[in-house]
């Protein structure tokens, strides 16, 4: 019997019920959860024809209820999800042993998805790459590995910043999943001499990610890197990126400025572009014009022009910018600094009324200060140009459910000046941190602001060295000390911090 009233805002867990394939189940739109203890079947208006249809044909009568469309549409994502993870179940267990010689027809590759988790193809090939990318989104993975050794080939995933080995593949198979990642990429299928770089799109359950696509030639054959990049809506807000609160306010005071550089530095992979498009964020406003180059454009956005750098046609960071400023902006992002040409255009922006954003590869905010002076920049502009520095790393969490009391060898407490006697943690790994032993990263950094003291010193030095001691004596918290205050408190490994730099305490 059918409740017409459709339940509204209920949330649901999918049910596989015995004697019915999953399969038929959401090619009909009829699905099946627990209502309290009984076992219903679930439609919506938007299916009902072909719903009811499919259950008049159901043996057993199941109680039958109707739901509102956003309740139906999260019930049908759950079913979807379910049978993505069979698939890469059976795909794990099954070789692909039957297709020997199987080339797939580039019409085979042409059929693409709008949606991978509603995609109907059957091309194994096709069904592995869908199911890889679910899989990536699932692990938080950011980058998704392909490599092809002499006699197979592995998946691997970063997650956290570290490469986990996700599959083994044939080392045939491998080269029908790089001719198919090339065809959803637009790249030359064909061309297997030269490295290749594309863009492509993939829905998962709703969601639209942006995946850059690199591939590269190497001795046993082609190795492809895709990095799963967020859309401008998913990046985070300035106080969501993991700072203390002393830093996010500090941060926010210097974004209100009219004019002057802001710069984030660290190495590749700790954050700074994120952290970029989250100052964007908090400085966009109808009123202002802002305009970005980038190599690539990451994060695509709507309110903000985005110029791709090309240097095949000349289009460089410098001459990018030099057009910019005649499209009379006021927010000027620079991807990164990378020659002189560019450091001086960027002042000269930042002098001319311009608030500009930009990152350079350094360690600590006063090694900054030495590398603009080593690119040729005056140091009484370096003082009247930036306004502060942001020197930032990425730190893996450990996993409460798991972490597990270390020993803290008398040699580490001697090298890295630990109480002897603290109480420090180590990673273990359970199920629900994937057995990594962390859950997720924070943001931790140290920021320089341009004040009067910085300025006199300025004025006699821009060595390293002593920068950091008068910082350190007018209280910045170093990366280091974060570190260590983080360690103390159980919040990460002693391994982890020395990976991200403890030693420079």
């Amino acid at each position: 019997m059918l409740h017409l009233e459709p339940l509204h805002n209920i949330k649901l867990e999918a049910c596989e019920v015995e004697g019915l394939d999953t399969e038929l189940l959401t090619k009909n739109y009829l699905l099946f959860a627990k209502l309290g203890d009984e076992l219903c079947a679930f439609m919506s208006e938007r299916y009902l024809v072909e719903a009811s249809n499919f259950y008049t044909k159901l043996e057993t009568k199941y109680p039958l209820h109707l739901l509102d469309e956003d309740s139906f549409d999260r019930l049908y994502n759950r079913y979807l999800e379910m049978r993505t993870d069979r698939a890469i179940e059976s795909m794990q267990e099954d070789n692909a042993g039957d297709a020997k010689d199987e080339e797939l027809s580039l019409t085979d590759f042409l059929r693409t998805s709008s949606d991978i988790l509603t995609s109907e193809e059957s091309a194994p090939i096709i069904k592995f790459v869908n199911a890889l990318f679910y899989q990536a989104v699932k692990k938080r993975a950011s980058d998704i590995h392909i490599e092809v050794q002499e006699k197979k080939g592995e998946v691997r995933f970063r997650i956290d910043g570290m490469l986990i080995k996700n599959a083994d593949l044939e080392k045939r198979v491998v080269t029908l999943i790089v001719s198919r990642i090339k065809v959803i990429s637009n790249l030359d299928i064909s061309e297997k001499r030269i490295p290749q770089d594309g863009r492509t799109q993939i829905k998962i359950a709703g969601e639209t990610l942006d995946v850059r696509v690199s591939v590269l030639p190497t001795f046993y054959g082609e190795r492809v890197v895709m990095r799963l990049l967020m859309q401008s809506s998913q990046i985070p807000h300035i106080s969501q990126l993991g700072f203390n609160d002393e830093v996010i306010a500090d941060m926010k005071k210097l974004l209100r400025a009219s004019h002057g550089i802001i710069l984030v530095t660290g190495p590749t992979g700790s954050g700074k572009t994120t952290s970029l498009h989250s100052f964007l964020r908090e400085v966009e406003s109808p009123e202002k014009n802002l305009i970005t180059v980038e190599d690539p454009v990451e994060y695509k956005s709507d309110n903000i022009s985005q110029i791709q750098v090309n240097e095949k046609v000349g289009l460089t960071f410098a001459a990018a910018l030099r057009s910019i400023l005649r499209q009379d902006p006021d927010v000027i992002m620079i991807g990164e600094i990378r020659d002189e040409e560019t450091a001086n255009i960027a002042v000269r922006a930042a002098l001319t009324g311009h608030l500009v954003f930009s990152t350079l590869h350094t360690n600590s905010a006063a090694a900054t200060i030495s590398r603009l002076a080593d690119m040729g920049i005056e140091p009484f502009l370096i003082s009247s140009s930036l306004l502060g520095i942001l020197a930032q790393r990425l730190v893996r969490v450990l996993c409460d459910e798991c972490k597990e009391e270390d020993v803290l060898a008398e040699e580490f407490a001697k090298d890295y000046n630990l109480p002897h006697h603290a109480k420090i943690y180590k990673a273990a790994g359970c199920r629900s941190c994937g057995y990594s032993g962390y859950a997720g990263r924070r943001s931790i950094g140290e920021l320089l602001v341009m004040d009067d003291s910085v300025k006199n010193l300025l004025k006699t030095t821009t060595d390293e060295h002593t920068i950091k001691k008068h910082l350190e004596a007018k209280g910045l918290k170093t990366i280091a000390t974060q570190l260590k205050y983080y360690l103390l408190k159980g919040e990460t490994s002693l391994d982890e911090a020395i990976r991200i730099g403890l030693s420079h305490a």
